[in-house]
């Protein structure tokens, strides 16, 4: 398997783990912006595989009406969310095209003001086009960001169905030649300002954005916005390290 956050590992064909509702929001890219404390350590394909834990009803009502509200900024009211929040299985797969800080994705103009509000978080990975499997594959998941053993993912790339989202949302990268390009301190000369949202906040707006930060600081030791990634407040572990105790 890999290693949580390392840039030293060679990432054939990682994965993360993450706790529902957010596993599923982000294959059926809803969710569109996945918070960390570390910055992204891959670009392109990242498997997204949904954790143990079976999300409360309320949790899944909190994360709802959060897009519901940052959607409705856009003008998207019509949001078809997952029908089920499946749990120990792996069940798609996003591109990681960038990384930014969260000062950066609060005041990039070029990109909808739903997608800014979608900034709570020290790190903001970018994604694009989600997919979803057909069938979602019961497996074990581990801490961090890790490697797919092999036949897991021969058989799942093979089982992968397009998603229709609710608003298609394209990352322009700083220089196209380089995938990497998008990176924390990528923009910061592109802006100016207080690195908060423009976006003017209604009563229901900022109702459900506590909602969500209620629902995100279950799973962070540290209060913080942080909840989909497994282990996600920890500093990046060795390989060598992980033991039974990392399985999800």
């Amino acid at each position: 398997m890999g290693t949580r956050g390392r840039n030293d590992i060679n990432y054939r064909n990682p994965c993360l783990t993450m706790h529902q509702p957010w596993a599923s929001l982000l294959v059926y890219g809803i969710k569109r912006v996945e918070g960390r404390s570390w910055p992204a350590p891959i670009r392109g394909r990242l498997w997204i595989h949904a954790a143990s834990k079976i999300p409360e009803p309320a949790t899944i009502q909190a994360m709802e009406d959060f897009y519901r509200e940052i959607y409705a900024v856009d003008g998207i009211t019509d949001i078809k969310f997952p029908e089920h929040y499946p749990t120990s299985r792996l069940i798609g797969c996003v591109e990681v095209v960038g990384c930014v800080t969260r000062e950066e994705l609060v005041s990039w103009e070029e990109v909808p003001g739903g997608v800014q509000l979608e900034g709570q978080t020290d790190f903001c990975w970018l994604c694009e086009q989600p997919q979803k499997l057909i069938v979602p594959f019961e497996m074990r998941g581990f801490q961090g960001v890790y490697n797919l053993e092999h036949k897991i993912h021969e058989a799942a790339a093979r089982g992968l169905s397009p998603v229709r989202v609710p608003r298609p949302v394209k990352f322009p990268l700083p220089d196209p030649r380089d995938p990497f390009s998008l990176k924390p301190g990528s923009l910061v000369s592109t802006f100016k300002g207080s690195g908060m949202p423009k976006v003017e906040k209604s009563e229901s707006l900022t109702a459900a954005i506590a909602g969500a930060r209620a629902a995100a600081t279950q799973f962070s030791k540290s209060g913080s916005f942080e909840p989909a990634a497994v282990g996600a407040g920890d500093e990046p572990i060795s390989s060598r390290t992980r033991n039974k105790s990392t399985a999800v």
